[in-house]
């Protein structure tokens, strides 16, 4: 299906943004949609946006201006807003006569209907994902860097709250990336429309998608691992502490019962 958004147009940017935790889709039932799954509305003056419930907003052929009008206007259905989403660009060019794909650092599509825009701003909403928890692991790998010298050097770590947080960060991320985001999964456009198969592979392959997953994967392994070995070494020293303490207390008792004894007899 041909979309009347871009047409005539030789060039489209797209910017992808992750303005938070999710976003409130429920707001536009009423709303007249260009296409669902992913929802995409029609948005500024030519242009158009698809809304991600994970966060994600991805705009196409709008200005400054319009961008900024469209996003204050969604901030009510906003959840959890970050104050420096992450955002990524695209240059879309449609033309039927380039090879679909990213040539010459533009995107190339034989046409400009919803159904490849929707294709592309689902690589583009995952790709911006994947910098957002990129970000976030590189943070977690400063904090954790210094436990694992700790535990290098033979010392243990004293603030079993800071390694179960860590640990519980570790594990959200995972949760998000598998459950909410799906970043590996094919999405549901592909079961109706099998032709743009081609094309999502292509896109999937340019972004790197499951290299950066695998990475993160590894990456959020190595921080629960060590956080997990630091905090098992921290309750390891505690109950041998308590240990101690029950052994300096029988010792105490015996010695004082040897005291009434010997000396009181």
């Amino acid at each position: 299906m041909e979309s009347p958004l871009f047409s005539g147009k030789t060039a489209i940017r797209a910017r992808a943004l992750c303005i938070g935790e999710r976003i409130d889709l429920r707001a536009f039932e009423a709303t007249e949609r260009l296409a669902s799954a992913p929802l995409t509305v029609a948005a500024g003056a030519h242009g158009c946006a698809v809304l991600f419930r994970y966060g994600v907003v991805v705009l196409l052929d709008m200005g400054s201006l319009e961008e900024v009008a469209f996003l204050r206007n969604l901030e009510p259905l906003v959840g959890d807003r970050f104050q420096a989403p992450e955002t990524e660009e695209a240059e879309i060019a449609p033309s039927s006569h380039e090879q679909e794909g990213v040539v010459g650092g533009m995107i190339h599509l034989k046409e400009s209907s919803v159904e490849r825009i929707q294709l592309l701003a689902e690589i583009l909403a995952k790709s911006v994902m994947l910098s957002h928890y990129e970000t976030s692991v590189a943070q977690v790998f400063e904090r954790i860097e210094p436990m694992a010298r700790r535990l290098q050097e033979g010392r243990g770590w004293r603030r079993g709250a800071d390694l179960t947080r860590y640990i519980g960060g570790t594990l959200m991320i995972q949760q998000k990336m598998v459950g909410r985001v799906e970043i590996l999964e094919k999405p549901e456009l592909l079961w109706e429309r099998p032709e743009l198969e081609r094309l999502h592979a292509r896109l999937e392959d340019e972004y790197e998608l499951r290299e950066r997953h695998l990475a993160l994967e590894r990456k959020l392994d190595l921080v629960s691992h060590t956080a997990q070995t630091l905090l098992d070494m921290l309750q390891n020293t505690r109950s041998l502490r308590v240990e101690w303490y029950i052994v300096v207390l029988i010792l105490l008792e015996i010695g004082l019962s040897l005291y009434d004894l010997f000396f009181r007899a």
